[in-house]
């Protein structure tokens, strides 16, 4: 069974996140799939099926189960189904639709006058929110941290997801960022049943730039180094956050510089009458390898 890998998220080999993909994957049971997935131990490996309703049924798994919706697996696909050709690219974009856990996905696919394939999604689902957090004494000592570290004015500590959820937590510098580690035993006892067991850490930048990290112990992934999904739901909480009722912002986020797989994702989101009306994230991706998979 044919495979490929790819990193995502970036423009250069050995950078991004890596991901593995099966584009014919008929005849796959769940118990095989998710075998696979540990035998990749990639933070997602993606099957593909022929839909009836949409152009392609996603089936992402990383080593600790299988999950509804993920960025950078959902961006890693579109850009290798349409570099293998399974639909066409007859003007400068094309939209895909792919049918995933948490519902149809859409996938803008870009290609420029050179040839240069970037994809763009859109998020599944309006963000949701949840207020009510664990202290910041508790998300200080889970990631090994002072609590001076997370004493951030213009940003607050809340739970957002686009289908899959996040803590997002703002720190104070990005040498705490560097310095952050999870304490598992802490971890379980403050995030491992909470809304959002996921943990992504953020520093801005710049006016209109962040940089991030995501940590996973649920999904046995100890860093992620870019996680689309984590983006869609940090654009959402960015635009809860911008005081005009209505706007279109754009924000630029890099991701595993502290795992030496630099990433960059950008993140769109457009709010309406106070109301989040859509959210895209988006980057590019690149082949690494191509292989079969011995099965019998």
């Amino acid at each position: 069974m044919k495979f490929y890998t790819l990193d995502v998220f970036t423009n250069q080999l050995f950078s991004g996140n890596q991901l593995a993909v099966f584009p014919e994957a008929a005849g796959l049971t769940t118990e095989i799939m998710q075998k696979i997935a540990i035998e990749f131990n990639f933070s997602e490996t993606v099957f593909v099926f022929d839909d009836e309703d949409t152009d392609f049924y996603l089936r992402i798994f990383t080593p600790g189960g299988e999950i509804p919706f993920a960025g950078h697996p959902t961006i890693g696909t579109a850009f290798l189904l349409a570099k293998l050709g399974k639909f066409s690219l007859d003007s400068e974009e094309t939209e895909v639709m792919f049918r995933e856990g948490v519902g149809n996905v859409p996938v803008m696919v870009f290609k420029n006058e050179d040839g240069k394939i970037w994809t763009q999604l859109k998020a599944p689902c309006p963000p949701e929110f949840y207020t009510d957090c664990p202290c910041k004494k508790d998300l200080a000592q889970m990631l090994s941290l002072d609590l001076d570290d997370l004493m951030v004015d213009n940003f607050v500590v809340e739970g957002a997801s686009c289908g899959l959820p996040f803590l997002l937590i703002p720190l104070a510098s990005l040498e705490a960022l560097s310095r952050a580690k999870i304490n598992l035993g802490v971890w379980q006892r403050v995030l491992k049943d909470f809304w959002s067991p996921h943990v992504y850490i953020f520093v801005p930048t710049g006016k209109d730039s962040f940089q991030g990290r995501m940590f996973a112990p649920a999904l046995n992934i100890t860093e992620d180094p870019a996680t689309g999904s984590a983006a869609t739901a940090f654009a959402g909480y960015l635009a809860k956050y911008q005081s005009e009722s209505e706007g279109c912002w754009r924000w630029d986020i890099a991701q595993g510089l502290e795992m030496g797989r630099p990433s960059q994702i950008r993140a769109i989101a457009l709010k309406q009458n106070h109301i989040i009306k859509e959210i895209k994230v988006g980057g590019e991706s690149v082949i690494v390898t191509e292989g079969d998979l011995k099965l019998n």
